[in-house]
């Protein structure tokens, strides 16, 4: 039996060290919002951040990706500051616990990546790929730290009035080029991909984007694998995302064969297993 395979892709400098793929990476979500679709509240004090922490860390997550702003669709918007007032006493605590953890912070606004980094963080996860503050490519380039680039349209107010696609692939990755061109022509050398599924995006044409995902490996960077516990599992069976464990393991599944070289989970040791079952 033949084991699965990343694509080749570009490696990252995160904290000085280099970060290959031959093995894909898991990255467990950490939120410490109060109203996220899954865990919200769950991580909301800088005591439950690092109780958090030391649970995915030891599941085997090599990325931690810390939320302070739910992006689920229909979310409301929230100011800067509420967002950092819950995003670095978190950052300083899992820093000052282990200091060796990987972290990034997962925000569209420039400033609050910014307070982030200076916090210690590693690395910027922007669902709006640079398009809900014209500063975040100035922050990543002056920082020059690893930026995940998704695709969305619109706010999470409003992304799910904007599912309109020619094709849903070629837009997407037509997207996704003009943005990496202009980060590289500012001179930002660490780029990972995220197609984005469930914003903008109809649960048919996110199992359209999941099960063609493999042709955006065209750019030669590494591509991130989002669909933990998301809509497109639980409301196409009718089931709540609570139960879409099974689910998630089924589509991580998928993105595994077509190459993905980073999935971002809810459920570490699921996916850590998943990932150790497929490759040698």
């Amino acid at each position: 039996m033949k084991s699965f395979q990343t694509s080749p892709c570009q490696s990252i400098q995160v904290a000085g060290k280099l970060m290959t793929f031959e093995k894909p990476a898991i990255m467990g979500i950490l939120n410490v919002t109060p109203d996220s679709f899954y865990d919200g509240g769950d991580n909301t004090t800088p005591k439950k951040a690092v109780e958090k922490a030391s649970s995915l860390l030891q599941e085997g997550a090599q990325i931690l990706d810390i939320g302070a702003y739910s992006s689920r669709p229909g979310a409301p918007l929230i100011s800067s500051q509420e967002e950092m007032e819950r995003a670095l006493p978190a950052i300083h605590a899992i820093k000052t616990t282990f200091p060796e953890a990987i972290l990034s912070i997962d925000t569209f606004r420039a400033d609050v990546a910014a307070a982030a980094i200076d916090a210690g963080v590693h690395i910027i996860n922007d669902v709006s790929g640079g398009t809900l503050d014209d500063q975040m490519f100035a922050t990543v380039a002056k920082y020059q730290v690893p930026y995940i680039l998704m695709h969305m349209r619109g706010i999470p107010e409003n992304m799910q009035e904007q599912t309109q696609y020619k094709d849903i692939v070629t837009d997407v990755a037509t997207f996704l080029g003009e943005r990496v061109a202009r980060l590289r022509s500012m001179g930002v050398k660490d780029i990972i991909l995220d197609p984005g599924f469930g914003f903008a995006k109809t649960i048919a044409q996110n199992y359209e984007l999941l099960y063609r995902v493999n042709e955006l490996h065209y750019f030669d960077l590494p591509i991130l694998g989002g669909i933990s516990r998301k809509s497109m599992i639980y409301k196409k069976i009718g089931i709540t995302a609570q139960e879409a464990l099974n689910g998630t393991t089924a589509l991580n599944t998928v993105l595994l064969e077509r190459g993905v070289q980073i999935l971002r989970v809810h459920d570490v040791k699921e996916a850590r297993q998943l990932v150790d079952l497929f490759y040698t």
